[in-house]
């Protein structure tokens, strides 16, 4: 069952990336606001030798991605020009999704965070700001701790939502005491992709693997969020969840112009009750297929053995892995230890 729902997932991948074959104009392909936001970390406001963050604004958080992706740029030249190769691309791409699409707006209601009068405003309680703060912050800081922010840890702040602080970490201590696994495992990439005898595709293996356990580690830990949304949204947020280990598994080339084109078959606002794909007249062919393939193979998946949103056994280290080769799916099955293993390997050298 898992190899023929990869198939599915290898199939969309192909389907929806063919529209970017041509290279692009790489500055027409920038989340939106991307040139607004800080590019280096003394564009923050600077009180007591600390440069303060608040990442529950759009352009502060959009900010901590741009000077990740300006200050590990070098590490991905020999991959290709414009810094377009750098796999990071895809963790500022999917926030300005969420912010084009209202995603990071109050689900409530109850304030104006994210609408007309307060545009820039990030909710602490939608679903997608929350889960994206720990594809963020953990990784900007596990970057800072590796050395190659230009900065040291003590002398940034991240400043916490206004209520519900306690469910975020905010600084390398915090991060590495609450949840050490994913802050272990984005250390590692950042440490990796220093090597230059890492291949491309072996550092995307360990990005995925840094980026499915920032989610899976507090995906319980937000489910209440799920309240405040239409069924058909819940069902979106559950089977995007879920795809995550299948884009793992093949190892989903996060580069510019490769995420830029699968987010065009995205939902282009969130999802009410009455949408119903493949049936949504305002949505593309594309944009509906999608929502429809990807949410049956999370309800194939979540009444099933494999691991899901609902599965307590929903672990990185549980995932298999797979290796795609001359079109062919060759099974390989792949411990956090022979991950570790391999990666100290390759520092060693």
């Amino acid at each position: 069952m898992m190899a023929f729902s990869l198939l599915w997932v290898c199939i969309l991948i192909i389907f929806f990336s063919v529209s970017i074959a041509e290279k692009p104009n790489i500055s027409a392909l920038y989340p939106p606001r991307w040139k607004e936001s800080p590019d280096h970390f003394n564009k923050y406001k600077l009180q007591n030798g600390k440069y303060v963050i608040y990442p529950w604004l759009y352009i502060e958080r959009l900010g901590m991605y741009r000077i990740l992706l300006i200050r590990t740029a070098k590490y991905f030249e020999r991959f290709g020009e414009d810094n377009e190769q750098n796999p990071l691309w895809g963790l500022p791409l999917q926030f300005g999704w969420q912010y084009n699409t209202g995603r990071l707006a109050d689900p409530t209601r109850r304030t104006e965070c994210g609408y007309e009068s307060d545009p820039l405003c990030v909710s602490e309680d939608s679903w997608w700001a929350d889960l994206n703060y720990f594809l963020c912050i953990p990784p900007v800081l596990a970057a800072v701790d590796v050395g190659i922010m230009g900065i040291s840890s003590d002398q940034v702040e991240i400043l916490l939502p206004p209520t519900n602080g306690t469910k975020f970490c905010h600084s390398v201590s915090s991060c590495f005491s609450s949840h050490p696994e994913l802050m272990r495992k984005w250390k590692t990439f950042f440490q990796l992709i220093q090597s230059p005898f890492i291949s491309f595709d072996d550092l995307l293996m360990y990005l995925w693997t840094a980026h499915a356990s920032s989610i899976e580690n507090v995906y319980k830990t937000f489910e209440d969020r799920f309240a405040y949304y239409s069924n058909s949204e819940v069902d979106f947020q559950k089977s995007w969840f879920n795809a995550v280990k299948y884009l793992a598994i093949i190892r989903f080339h996060t580069t510019m112009t490769r995420v830029h084109g699968f987010q065009e078959s995205l939902p282009p606002r969130i999802l009410t009750n009455e949408d119903k794909a493949p049936f949504i007249k305002d949505f593309s062919g594309s944009q509906n297929i999608l929502i429809y393939v990807l949410t049956s193979l999370e309800k194939v998946d979540s009444t099933s053995d494999l691991t899901s949103p609902s599965n307590d056994k929903t672990k990185s280290e549980d995932l298999s892995s797979y290796d795609l080769h001359n079109s062919q799916v060759r099974y390989l099955q792949m411990t956090d230890d022979d991950n570790d293993e391999r990666a100290e390997h390759i520092l060693v050298q």
